[in-house]
């Protein structure tokens, strides 16, 4: 693969759960972002809720595979009525090169198409390169707290109109 972009004809995007893909986000998780295991608990809980009471109408996940391996991932989830940005995740390998700016194309398409009113995430400060991109969006920062795991999380707001 070259550095400049992906070739995207041999990526699927698939918006369905196959067995063990909850098992490897949070592997993703664990693996690109060495932030402690209650971190990685605080994730697989998460995971689990959403996956289990997936409102298919008000909530999505979108899994990018090249030949069979998760290599990105993002999800919209209804939070009170608003839309959460969670799970938004790209293999190392695959950084730089397009499939986060698209997987987040696929995420504004859905809320755009949705009746919500505005969206929101939740990203550690430290995630300098997402958080170019969520601004890049119209993402706005709200405000900061330390978690019961360490890290400083900041929040993030978009009005869709």
């Amino acid at each position: 693969m070259s550095a400049e972009s992906i070739d995207f004809k041999n990526l699927t995007i698939r918006t369905d759960y196959k067995p063990g893909d909850m098992a490897y986000m949070l592997y993703m998780h664990s693996r690109f972002y060495d932030f402690g295991f209650h971190f990685e608990m605080y994730v697989a809980e998460s995971l689990l809720e959403f996956v289990r009471n997936l409102d298919a109408e008000k909530e999505c996940i979108w899994i990018a595979e090249d030949q069979g391996k998760i290599v990105g991932t993002i999800a919209l989830k209804n939070t009170d009525g608003q839309a959460q940005l969670r799970y938004f995740l790209i293999d190392p390998e695959y950084r730089g090169r397009g499939l986060g700016r698209f997987l987040i194309n696929q995420f504004m398409t859905f809320l755009k198409k949705s009746d919500y009113q505005s969206s929101f995430l939740l990203t550690e400060n430290s995630l300098d390169t997402a958080l170019h991109l969520y601004k890049s969006y119209g993402f706005s920062f709200v405000s900061s707290r330390e978690t019961n795991y360490g890290l400083v999380e900041s929040r993030y707001e978009l009005a869709v109109g």
